[in-house]
């Protein structure tokens, strides 16, 4: 998180608390400051789509809020037909009508003239790993480690199916909203992404890495991305802060066993099961 964006927009919010503006600017004040956090908050970026979803929600409230009760809807409907049918507010009208037109133009023209350059370093789709991480306190060999449920399908499968079955939970709740309910990198969220979400269906990805790969970029998220991985504005989050070593190791045993890969490590040129 951007802390000082966060006190920024905190800050401003007193002094109008305080100034006690009309409803009007108050409400275009909260507006801007959801559209703040969104936008600039959070070190990782929000994707496009998802920013849409969160200041459509907070329009949709803003204007509950203020059209169902009169003396709220007279506050802001007051100043509006005060601008479009007194004289003397005849020049800002002009301006607003004017400015208008003339932001979305701009907007359009950034958009489409934007150029098209080449990234300042080759990127690697598939950065090489470190050699060890640390995830809760925990050093994780990424050369010889390897998923510690494997080895369950043999020797425990009933034990093997319980940590599957968490392992799709964990998928589910977390991460198909980007990675696609068929694991296929076309979650609902996948279009506002750069890099797109990984395509584990893919047989380029499963079979020609180490579990403990996977391990490594869900653990460390697109902020762990070394600078060969960029750029990008990935917005995978470091999902140690938010699941268990096991979690995030029975998710990895998901993604194998539906797609019907095996990892490098077990199967020496990564083919597909039978």
């Amino acid at each position: 998180m951007n802390f000082a964006v966060i006190a920024g927009i905190v800050a401003a919010l007193v002094v109008l608390r305080f100034v006690k503006p009309a409803l009007l600017v108050w409400v275009a004040a909260v507006w801007a400051a959801v559209f703040a956090f969104v936008h600039w908050a959070f070190q990782t970026p929000v994707p496009a789509s998802a920013m849409k979803i969160y200041l459509s929600i907070t329009t949709l409230a803003l204007f509950i809020y203020c059209f169902t009760s009169r003396d709220r809807s007279a506050q802001i409907t007051g100043p509006l037909n005060a601008l479009l049918t007194e004289r003397r507010y005849t020049p800002l009208l002009v301006v607003v009508a004017l400015a208008i037109p003339a932001l979305v133009a701009f907007d359009v023209y950034r958009t489409r003239t934007a150029p098209i350059e080449a990234p300042f370093f080759a990127r690697t789709i598939h950065p090489s790993p470190p050699t060890s991480i640390t995830v809760h306190d925990t050093p994780v060999d990424l050369v010889k480690s390897e998923n510690p449920f494997r080895k369950l399908k043999e020797s425990d499968p009933e034990g093997f199916k319980k940590h599957l079955a968490n392992g799709r939970s964990v998928y589910y709740q977390n991460c198909f909203y980007c990675h696609g309910d068929g694991l296929a990198g076309d979650g609902v969220y996948a279009h506002g992404f750069n890099p797109i979400p990984t395509n584990f269906t893919d047989p380029n990805v499963l079979p020609n890495f180490q579990s403990t790969f996977f391990f490594w970029r869900v653990s460390k998220g697109g902020p762990g991305m070394p600078d060969e991985g960029g750029p990008g504005d990935s917005a995978m989050p470091p999902w140690e802060k938010f699941l268990t070593n096991d979690e995030i190791w029975e998710a990895i045993l998901y993604l194998y066993d539906y797609t019907g890969y095996n990892p490098r490590a077990l199967e020496e040129h990564g083919a597909k099961k039978e």
